[in-house]
């Protein structure tokens, strides 16, 4: 993994050598002479590591590190220190630094830190990019999708147009939801949505009950009329539905019947429309659509994943956690439930249920995750065994202190949810 390192050094041999180093090693260096140059260039989407001497003239590396934790608090700083400096480097870490090397330190020792800080800050900035990408949209049809972005841009094309709809789509893709998006964005908004589904009508239902001028299909008057699950309807709705929407009236006590004023738009399963009469397809499918399965949308899932997330977390005013990983996660697993399924599994995540980057199988994982899933299972199970007591769980782990606090910062355990503070 290539890495960008911002490389902070007075000494200019030093420098010259961990910039051949690091530079073989595939790593985009970015050298400077001191902090206050290298405080000028770093901002907050700097998409690296920074490595700093801890002894410079004017600016020290500690110091540094402070004016970057106000930076950024979440940018990686690797401090280089000298025998006498080591417990203001304990202090640092202490203070948020990512990890301290002792000089002289052989170059496969700043390799690995470099490799455990660059992935955390790719998740660090990912997880951003998720939270506002997100908070842009108050709806679940998020994606990149080609799929995806063809609905949304048919939205104001269709919000208006004198034409019914069908949209079809497996269990869970988001069918009432396009429907409502299409209904809200045109004029008939100001009027009602009404849904009917056709497959749970009560048996004591009759058709005047639907058809008659104070029925459930009248409500719809000047608004949109949505048929879910049209296609589990019996024949003898089928029939009804198809004149109505052939004649567009309901029954009144006068003899003649009273027009009715609603725009269609039916939902029906994926392949639904083999279970439709030819006849009422071809009048209500104005324009047919398809909502594709997550299956079909694989790269739309860790935002959509993340969106839920959110959504949930304001539900039960916890905050979110860490998403990025658990998002990236969620694309690696299967949805036959779709939109549906994930909205339950980021709630149970939320709510520390269900840890979602943990419930990818095991076997399909890479080694590293697998380490990591294991420490991150064992240092919360211990944490739980002690009743929140940290020290305690520092002990059963048999851990040396300073190890303990180093791991829970790289596999990125929140100790506050850990042991139950809110």
């Amino acid at each position: 993994m290539s890495v960008p390192v911002a490389l902070v050094d007075d000494d200019a041999d030093f420098r010259a050598a961990l910039i051949q180093l690091l530079t073989l090693a595939g790593h985009d260096v970015r050298p400077f002479v001191d902090a206050p140059s290298a405080l000028a260039a770093i901002d907050r989407d700097f998409p690296g590591v920074v490595v700093t001497d801890v002894r410079m003239p004017g600016m020290s590396g500690v110091d540094f590190f402070h004016r970057l934790r106000a930076v950024d608090p979440e940018l990686p700083v690797i401090l280089m220190t000298g025998h006498g400096d080591v417990a203001m480097a304990v202090d640092a870490i202490k203070a948020g630094a990512w990890d301290f090397l002792t000089k002289p330190f052989p170059g496969d020792a700043l390799g690995a830190a470099l490799q455990r800080a660059g992935t955390a800050r790719t998740l660090a900035l990912e997880n951003r990019r998720l939270r506002a990408a997100t908070s842009e949209s108050d709806t679940a049809l998020l994606g990149e999708a080609p799929a995806i972005r063809r609905l949304r841009e048919m939205i104001p094309v269709l919000a208006d147009a004198a034409l019914d709809l069908v949209l079809e789509g497996a269990t869970g893709t988001g069918k009432e939801l396009y429907a409502r998006l299409v209904h809200r964005a045109g004029r008939r908004a100001r009027h009602r949505f009404q849904a009917i589904d056709c497959a749970t009508l009560p048996p004591g239902i009759d058709a005047r009950a639907l058809f008659a001028r104070d029925g459930l299909v009248a409500r719809a008057d000047r608004g949109t009329l949505f048929l879910d699950h049209l296609d589990l309807a019996p024949p003898e709705l089928h029939h009804r539905l198809a004149q109505f929407a052939e004649a567009r009236t309901v029954a009144t006590e006068q003899r003649d019947p009273e027009s009715v004023d609603v725009r269609i738009i039916a939902a029906i399963g994926e392949g639904g429309a083999a279970a439709l009469p030819a006849g009422l397809y071809h009048r209500l499918a104005g324009v047919p659509l398809r909502l594709p399965p997550l299956a079909e949308r694989r790269e739309d899932v860790p935002l959509l994943f993340a969106h839920l997330a959110q959504q949930a977390a304001q539900r039960h005013r916890r905050p979110a956690p860490p998403l990025s990983e658990a998002a990236h996660a969620a694309a690696r697993r299967d949805w036959p439930g779709n939109v549906r399924e994930l909205e339950r599994a980021a709630e149970r995540f939320v709510l520390g249920l269900e840890p979602a980057a943990e419930s990818v199988p095991t076997e399909a994982r890479p080694l590293t995750e697998r380490l990591e899933a294991f420490e991150r299972s064992a240092i919360l199970d211990a944490i739980a065994a002690a009743d929140g007591e940290i020290n305690a769980a520092i002990a059963a782990l048999g851990l040396p202190r300073k190890t303990f606090y180093y791991r829970v910062k790289r596999l990125g355990i929140d100790l506050r949810r850990a042991r139950g503070v809110e």
